[in-house]
């Protein structure tokens, strides 16, 4: 698959990327502690935050996130219903449909088709990332057919899947995409480091994680600078250098925080590198 972000920051002098990366925490950080205590924009006087749309530093604190997480919480107790919400959760990604949503509704396969064509706020699934066809038993499953009919179906392989991985997050991945061969399979890496929250003996809140394609060219840069021979290796020393660099964060790192956070370093730069414009859905606004 052709990477199209692979030269975004090409030509771009990063000296040290590892002070940048740190940089951007503490200064998008603050950005939320600004606007969550009520102070009047703008929360930053750099030009490309003021611009440019972000996720926050800890992914917890997006109302994506937030949305996902209350959703499936009410469902904890039981690791099936749990696996079975958050698979739906990150397929959906939308924190209206979740929010107006009881996850018990998920084993009622007429219910929830007419809860999300008719019932829930429009559209009732989100486009910040692709989500497409499943593999499953000789039939492909779109987006909504996925949500509603296939899960239900497949709970025991996800399950299964996810015991067997003993924790980590990459194997799991793996197993689960051998089957559902999606040519994209970031929704079930999401659900998956969503599950490390709830369920960290079953999924590693530690584990290795792969590299999507909005993070490799940060994560490059990372891997040279700190003499690093994986992308997961550079990701270990940057968790270590957090104490160094940004001792007062309000917790420690994962690596699932340093693949994520290198994709919004990349998109900062690739701003400053021109590559990327400020308009449509990059365009920050106040909604």
């Amino acid at each position: 698959m052709i990477n199209p972000y692979q030269h975004a920051l090409d030509g771009l002098v990063i000296r040290d990327p590892v002070q940048a990366f740190f940089d951007w925490c503490r200064e998008r950080e603050r950005i939320r502690e600004k606007r969550e205590a009520g102070e009047a924009p703008p929360w930053s006087g750099d030009p490309v935050f003021q611009r440019g749309r972000f996720l926050n530093v800890f992914r917890e604190d997006d109302k994506g996130t937030k949305a996902v997480l209350n959703f499936a919480g009410k469902v904890k107790d039981s690791l099936p219903d749990l696996i079975h919400a958050l698979f739906f959760a990150r397929w959906c990604n939308q924190h209206t449909t979740l929010n107006a949503l009881d996850p018990h509704i998920l084993k009622s396969v007429d219910k929830l088709h007419h809860a999300l064509l008719h019932e829930v706020p429009q559209p009732w699934k989100s486009e910040v990332y692709p989500v497409v066809p499943v593999q499953w038993e000789g039939r492909e499953y779109d987006r909504l057919e996925a949500c509603v009919e296939l899960f239900p179906l497949c709970i025991g392989f996800l399950e299964k899947s996810v015991r067997a991985a003993k924790g980590n997050v990459m194997t799991a991945n793996r197993s689960i995409n051998a089957v559902f061969r999606m040519s994209n399979d970031f929704p079930i890496f999401m659900a998956l480091v969503d599950l490390a929250l709830y369920e960290p003996e079953v999924m590693d809140p530690n584990s290795p994680v792969p590299t999507g394609i909005g993070a490799q060219p940060f994560l490059d840069r990372l891997q040279v600078h700190l003499g690093a021979a994986t992308h997961q290796e550079a990701a270990e020393k940057m968790i270590e250098l957090q104490e160094s660099y940004w001792p007062e964060a309000k917790r420690r790192f994962t690596p699932i925080d340093i693949e994520y956070l290198s994709c919004e370093c990349r998109k900062y730069y690739s701003y400053v590198n021109g590559t990327k414009k400020f308009e449509g859905k990059n365009l920050f606004t106040m909604s």
